[in-house]
């Protein structure tokens, strides 16, 4: 899913005029931590980190099982509008259930116990997503040190490179799903005839990563086992759906591949706007990694769509990232009230996606133009 690989993290500009159009950018780089925002996350939230089971199961049980119900509806039906209706449908639910990934990365093991297993069974290895394709790299991103560097897998300076990058970073996620399917039903196999085909397929193919320069290292010994037991569920479950057409016909793998891409493309463009990807690769601190995320805090609900399960509060979830998802919008209104409306906190929240891409998409103009004068 890597959308472009730039020479370096800075080569969309050049010269003084590339100066100029960084220099908002640099300064969030060097921007010092704001302590009192920082005492006040930990101060104001203390109460606040504990994961409920009553909320975690029946939201990832539900959202899974109106998901596969809708699939399992669009493939069958014989009528168009309703195949797209119950697809749509089956999009919105399979992407929820999905995006649990994202708490798990994030969820001390003790923590709802079989929580993990059960979402790896239902969800993560019938969509060829297993956890650990996320848990990892994930823990890197929110390193306070390789946060935004070129270590960063899920960083890219996609505001500074050129406009090409921003349609490319969205349409490649549409080829994820039959990717995943090579991955882990073909890819896998032949790995373990072939040990340089298993090296490729660990350090390049399994963490899902936006960054094309990173290189994933070997697991841990605690997690291997478990590592190889993901793997092996998808690579059998990938296998399954090869085999499925000779018996099925390609329509259920056709539709679900449908389904499973419009997911992908609708997590690659919250992960557009899940930031302002305006680093060059520096280290910065805590606030400013905090101030190059982004919050979209209600009353607007069209995020709770597009950034379900928390994700809304992305910048918050930056400040307190072992926060649970259902305890993220009582932080921010403490926070808020708390720091008053000139705080830095509030510097983080912007209005919905559009003016979002819109920002993002004027920084790669000016790139472009920069490059044309230079």
């Amino acid at each position: 899913m890597n959308a472009t690989q730039p020479a370096s993290h800075s080569t969309a500009y050049s010269g003084q005029e590339a100066q100029t159009a960084t220099d908002a950018a640099i300064d969030r780089t060097r921007l010092p931590d704001d302590k009192v925002l920082l005492r006040a996350a930990v101060d104001l939230t203390r109460d606040l980190h504990t994961a409920k089971p009553g909320i975690y199961w029946p939201d990832m049980l539900g959202s899974a099982l109106i998901g596969y119900a809708a699939l399992a509806g669009a493939i069958l039906t014989d009528k168009t509008w309703l195949a797209i209706l119950l697809g749509l449908v089956a999009v919105q639910a399979l992407y929820r259930a999905l995006l649990f990934i994202h708490e798990i990365s994030h969820m001390h093991r003790d923590a709802l116990p079989g929580f993990r297993s059960v979402w790896n069974l239902l969800v993560g290895i019938p969509m060829l997503t297993p956890s650990f394709m996320y848990e990892d790299g994930h823990t890197i991103h929110h390193s306070r040190t390789k946060y935004g560097t070129p270590e960063d897998p899920e960083y890219l300076p996609l505001a500074l490179m050129k406009p090409w990058s921003l349609p490319v970073f969205l349409l490649i996620a549409l080829l994820a799903p039959p990717a995943l399917m090579i991955r882990f039903g073909i890819l896998a196999p032949l790995g373990l005839i072939f040990p340089a085909i298993r090296k490729m397929n660990w350090e390049r193919f399994s963490t899902l990563a936006i960054n094309p320069d990173y290189r994933r290292r070997p697991p841990a010994e605690a997690k291997r086992r478990w590592y190889i037991l993901l793997e092996t569920g998808a690579s059998i479950w990938a296998l399954a759906l090869f085999a499925s057409i000779p018996l099925l016909g390609w329509r259920p793998l056709l539709v679900a591949l449908a389904v499973f891409s419009v997911v992908a493309v609708l997590n690659q463009l919250r992960t557009l706007v899940a930031h302002l990807w305006e680093n060059q690769g520096e280290p910065m601190t805590v606030t400013a990694q905090y101030l190059d995320s982004v919050n979209v805090p209600p009353p607007g609900i069209a995020a709770a769509m597009w950034a379900p399960v928390g994700l809304r509060f992305h910048a918050l979830h930056h400040l307190l990232p072992s926060m649970p998802y259902h305890s993220l919008g009582e932080a921010h209104r403490r926070l808020s009230a708390h720091l008053g409306a000139d705080s830095t906190y509030l510097q983080a929240n912007y209005t919905g996606m559009i003016p979002l891409v819109g920002r993002i998409a004027a920084s790669t103009m000016r790139a472009r133009n920069t490059d044309k004068s230079a």
